[in-house]
């Protein structure tokens, strides 16, 4: 399945992140070992020690909600924050960041969903905060992120997903004019995917497809 997946994406120039949390090295490093070098990981516990005991050049993105007195244990190798949801998370990953002399990429993730349930900026509010996260020295920011219900309705999805596309398209001609490396999309899980990457997806979160269901 993996190398379909990866023949599939690399067709549409989208970045695969394998969600492997809950599974063992093991199988990370089965996919590994095909080549595939970003994961993704919800709890910080288990992404240090897979970090740890894993080959060095894989990048490990958190897409959870990361409380921010864990930041100190990922900010010395982390690749990726994808869940940047307030101005106070933005300022301890500045601070960690500084203090082991790193640029750590982020993306500011976006409440997208229906559901309660769900995390994520409050678009108005992460206009207001936006100008202090720019300033931050040691942030990059990349793009966004967001999270769609877990529906089979098709058009609940796909409306959130355009409303996703289109916070991207504000941000980026009001605030990030001109910067090429604000160019990420990253919405798009297992069971839809495809219906993210037509909606503006650049950057899919695929664990299922990939790993089986979660232990």
């Amino acid at each position: 399945m993996y190398e379909k997946l990866k023949s599939q994406l690399v067709t549409h120039n989208i970045t695969l992140v394998a969600v492997s949390k809950t599974k063992p090295t093991s199988e990370i490093q089965k996919l590994y070992d095909k080549g595939q070098r970003i994961f993704g990981e919800n709890r910080v516990q288990e992404v240090v020690e897979k970090h740890d005991s894993l080959p060095k050049d894989i990048q490990w993105h958190v897409i959870g909600q990361l409380q921010k007195n864990k930041v100190k244990y990922i900010a010395p190798f982390i690749s990726c924050i994808q869940s940047v949801d307030s101005l106070a998370l933005a300022k301890i990953i500045q601070k960690e960041a500084d203090k082991n002399d790193r640029n750590i990429d982020i993306l500011l993730q976006i409440k997208i969903a229906e559901e309660e349930s769900k995390s994520g900026y409050d678009y108005d509010q992460l206009l207001k905060d936006l100008v202090d996260i720019k300033a931050f020295a040691n942030i990059n920011i990349k793009g966004v992120m967001g999270i769609g219900t877990f529906t089979s309705d098709e058009t609940k999805t796909k409306r959130e997903f355009d409303k996703l596309m289109h916070y991207f398209d504000n941000l980026k001609s009001n605030h990030f004019s001109g910067i090429d490396d604000f160019k990420e999309i990253s919405m798009g899980m297992s069971g839809d995917y495809l219906m993210a990457i037509e909606h503006g997806s650049t950057m899919v979160r695929i664990g299922s497809l990939l790993f089986g269901k979660r232990n």
